[in-house]
């Protein structure tokens, strides 16, 4: 018997939610963990339940929108990329105009979010939504597009610190800089499984940067957020848990730099240590609530 092309087609549903990424939840949890890290530090552990209910959502919201956005930027780069090529926009599976509705559909419920917020905080999110509309233009004028995107995640720091505080310290800086050095370290990481194509295609990212170099650079963001993750915990005198959660975090990034220093790696195994970097933060999210 013969199917006709329509029985065929998938749901228009499922086609958005693969546009907004919600059938890959890594991608989605490592956002929220810097902004999760930063409303229990702020809050000495024990943040209000409604507040974290709005960062949570904040973040899902706003991962949508860049998604989305990066998607529309490189509808037509995508199709040339392996990893890449099935996502809908680039395989024609949505159109462009669905693909603007979708963004602008995240974009007001992550500013009506906003809204529940303090004016400070407010504003931290107006200031993020540039960086977050331009990261993905970023790759074609830029040497190190992850740089762009690290300080886009660091928002997230900023804006749920603020959000209990009213303020930014010393200790907001701290986990800022950690956030931006841990993102450029998973996210180079990430990049670097799609080298040959993105050579080929003649975009930017911080793999082809540092080149032979990459996992030494890699190896650095992370000692950097280690040092500065270290740093903070000692301006505001956090507990045991939080340095046991650090000392294994240490271990697994440095587990990851000697892994990457071996040749010819299969491409599968970069996107396996992107994820191992949620458990990672997940890890030392759990040290900074204990640790409280």
């Amino acid at each position: 018997m013969m199917t006709t092309p329509e029985c065929n087609q998938e749901p228009v549903w499922l086609v958005i939610i693969r546009l907004l990424r919600w059938h890959k939840p890594e991608g989605r949890l490592i956002l929220m963990i810097p902004a999760l890290w930063a409303v229990f530090l702020a809050a000495s552990g024990k943040p209000p339940l409604p507040l974290v209910g709005i960062i949570v959502l904040g973040t899902l919201a706003t991962s949508a929108a860049g998604c989305v956005v990066n998607d529309l930027w490189d509808r037509d780069i995508d199709p040339q990329v392996e990893r890449t090529r099935d996502r809908p926009l680039a395989s024609r599976a949505l159109s462009v105009k669905v693909g603007i509705v979708v963004a602008i559909v995240a974009i007001l419920c992550a500013a009506v979010l906003a809204f529940y917020l303090n004016p400070l905080s407010f504003w931290l999110c107006v200031a993020a939504v540039p960086v977050i509309l331009l990261y993905p233009g970023a790759k074609r004028v830029f040497p190190v597009p992850q740089l762009v995107l690290s300080i886009a995640w660091g928002f997230g720091v900023l804006i749920s610190w603020s959000a209990v505080t009213q303020n930014l310290s010393l200790a907001t800086w701290l986990l800022w800089g950690a956030t931006v050095f841990w993102t450029l370290g998973f996210d180079t990481v990430y990049a670097m499984s799609d080298r040959a194509d993105d050579l080929r295609i003649g975009v930017n990212s911080s793999a082809l940067f540092f080149g032979n170099y990459a996992p030494a650079a890699i190896g650095i963001f992370f000692t950097g957020t280690v040092f500065l993750l270290g740093w903070l915990g000692v301006i505001i005198h956090i507990h045991l848990a939080y340095w046991i959660s650090l000392a294994f975090a240490s271990i697994a990034w440095f587990w990851q730099y000697i892994r990457l220093r071996q040749q010819d790696l299969p491409n599968a195994e970069y996107g396996n240590m992107f994820r191992q970097n949620v458990w990672i933060g997940f890890i030392l999210l759990g040290g900074m609530i204990i640790g409280s």
